[in-house]
């Protein structure tokens, strides 16, 4: 991934507004829970859908849930149980920056997570362990 050399701040947003979408996927990290942090031994991962994840930030704190999208566009993800009514009634999903939450379980079905971990250090018979 391109790191952002310089110290300016318009320059970073410059890289954040025009970031192509596989960069976008990493930049959508988020920190993993104290457990895992520990069972793991790694800070934070990029977020996906299926995650399950606690608010720490914002009118939403302390709510947990399970990530039911990621916009990879508008660098916002969408959590089960947190919505807005809208006038007519309908419920939306209130979007919720990556950086407001902490990853509490992760979801580990996906083949590309398991690559992920196993090449950050994670050995993949705990991965498996804890998937079932």
């Amino acid at each position: 991934m391109k790191r952002v050399k310089s110290h300016k701040p318009s320059k970073q947003r410059k890289y954040l507004y025009n970031a192509p979408l596989h960069h976008r996927g990493k930049i959508m990290s988020a920190p993993l829970s104290d457990e895992l942090r520990a069972k793991y031994g790694i800070r934070s991962l990029p977020i996906r859908k299926g995650d399950r994840v606690k608010v720490v930030r914002g009118d939403y704190k302390g709510t947990e849930g399970e990530v039911i999208s990621v916009d990879r566009k508008r660098y916002r993800i969408a959590i089960k149980g947190i919505v807005r009514r809208r006038a007519d009634g309908t419920e939306v999903p209130v979007p919720i920056h990556p950086s407001k939450v902490v990853i509490t379980k992760l979801y580990l079905k996906d083949e590309v997570r398991k690559r992920l971990l196993e090449r950050k250090g994670v050995k993949l018979e705990e991965v498996v362990e804890e998937s079932e």
